[in-house]
């Protein structure tokens, strides 16, 4: 089906933030967009008020009209949604072009350059800091963001005029693989998905053919350390990076007084007093990947170094909610074991000898049987963890899985809790807070608003 000449989209599971990015591409150029998602949010609402149609319902007689043509109507589904869902079997049925979300932007970037950031983690920030560089430079960019650019307010990002489109490449269900990338970073390959994957070797092998797929010509920035044997195609670039060395590096790093600053060192040209504009240590290494795609795509030192210092974040990755002498609040995505140890250190460099604590929502039943253990060995980083229940996204209960598992293998003598998500709250209200950090990938973060003015009222 030819994009150019469809007249709707419809799109299943609309609300996620990767569809989101598409829902919005698509009312931008002027199609009928609608579609489904489970249950209303700040996201399906925004895009509602954007124009599209949006039902809650899933009885495929709550489908608009104007979705209802399988000539016109192309119809998307996100790689979380069953197989069996009631809406898909309905599509098929009657005969509608179905494409997963990786697809169809795997076949909108085909006449682009796509700047792309692939890894376990590290991929939202990296990816959406470099559509910053990009955006607000010469150069330009699209850009089909993981997460909501704190600059822009949205996670899509569109220009008249540029050549470049930046991308997050998701490994979930290999969607990945669905791309062609002009350049792309690596920046981790940490198991995970091992529900999709079944081993860690299979998790690698999807990497190394990720590799493959990189345009003749283009260019691979792999982080260094990594376990991976990449296959490129001919003339293909490989560079290394990392924050203290690799082709591209970080040198005279300043952490202190609530700054990072630090010298950029590059084959393509060094860039001197770096200043992160959200300053956590794991955005070094983040902001040396983002430079380096934006220096091969054209962006001048000077552009470069304006971007990093205005560049906001991204919601939910290192968000500071409240920042001041007396208390410090950060929400943060991470949802991987690797991830949480991340920004626990981060936090540590930034704020040495404050008691930290930590509430934390696994995410999936298979990740915290996978990885029970490391979580655990990451949490007691903290001085203090809450555990809530898992989230289970799209899985159903595993016998024997519970957060108790990360409990009972936290270190011996860190203060402790169990507890419902809803009793968050209340259990907060009795704690001494320095610096607290919600982690997870679930709904934790419905609670952020709350514990800011528990937290508020102590600044």
């Amino acid at each position: 089906m030819d994009v150019n000449t469809l007249k709707s989209v419809y799109f299943i599971g609309a609300g996620g933030i990767g569809m989101s990015a598409l829902v919005r591409y698509f009312l931008s150029k002027g199609k009928k967009v609608g579609g489904y998602d489970r249950t209303p949010s700040e996201l399906t609402l925004k895009l509602i008020e954007e124009g599209a149609d949006i039902h809650y319902d899933e009885a495929p007689e709550n489908i608009p009209s104007h979705f209802l043509n399988p000539e016109s109507t192309l119809v998307v589904y996100t790689a979380a949604m069953p197989e069996d869902h009631i809406l898909l079997q309905y599509f098929r049925k009657h005969g509608f072009t179905i494409y997963k979300r990786a697809q169809v932007l795997g076949m909108l970037t085909r006449s682009s350059k796509g700047l792309c950031a692939a890894g376990t983690h590290g991929k939202t920030t990296t990816s959406t800091m470099a559509a910053h560089l990009l955006h607000q430079s010469h150069v330009g960019c699209d850009a089909f963001l993981g997460g909501i650019s704190k600059n822009y307010g949205t996670n899509l990002l569109l220009s008249d005029t540029s050549e470049f489109v930046v991308i997050e490449a998701d490994e979930f269900d290999r969607s990945f693989h669905w791309l062609t990338p002009y350049a792309t970073v690596i920046t981790s390959t940490d198991a995970d998905h091992l529900d999709i994957y079944g081993t860690e070797e299979a998790y690698l092998e999807s990497f190394s053919h990720y590799t493959s797929l990189i345009q003749p010509g283009g260019t691979l920035i792999m982080r260094k350390g990594i376990s991976l044997h990449p296959r490129l195609q001919e003339g293909v670039k490989c560079y290394t990076y990392s924050t203290e060395s690799g082709d591209f590096h970080a040198e005279n790093i300043r952490i202190g007084g609530g700054e990072i600053i630090f010298d950029y060192v590059s084959p393509l040209g060094n860039i001197q007093n770096v200043q992160l504009g959200v300053p956590v240590a794991i955005n070094i290494e983040n902001g040396i990947a983002a430079m380096a795609l934006a220096q091969l795509s054209g962006v001048t030192n000077e552009e470069i170094k304006a971007g990093m210092a205005s560049f906001r974040g991204v919601d939910r990755r290192f968000d500071f909610k409240i920042k001041t002498d007396k208390i410090v609040y950060l929400s943060d995505y991470a949802h991987h074991p690797e991830e949480i140890k991340q920004s626990i250190l981060s936090m540590r460099a930034l704020y040495e000898g404050k008691k930290m604590t930590g509430i934390f929502q696994p995410h999936l039943y298979t990740r915290t049987r996978d990885f029970y253990q490391e979580f655990a060995d990451s949490l007691s980083l903290l001085d203090e963890v809450i555990l809530t229940d898992i989230y289970p996204a799209r899985e159903l209960p595993i016998e024997g899985v519970s957060s108790q598992l990360i409990y009972d293998n936290l270190r011996p003598g860190i203060e402790k809790t169990l507890c419902k998500k809803e009793e968050i709250l209340e259990i907060l209200k009795g704690k001494e807070i320095e610096v607290l950090i919600t982690l997870g990938a679930g709904d934790i973060e419905n609670y952020a608003a709350s514990i800011c003015e528990i937290l508020d009222e102590r600044c």
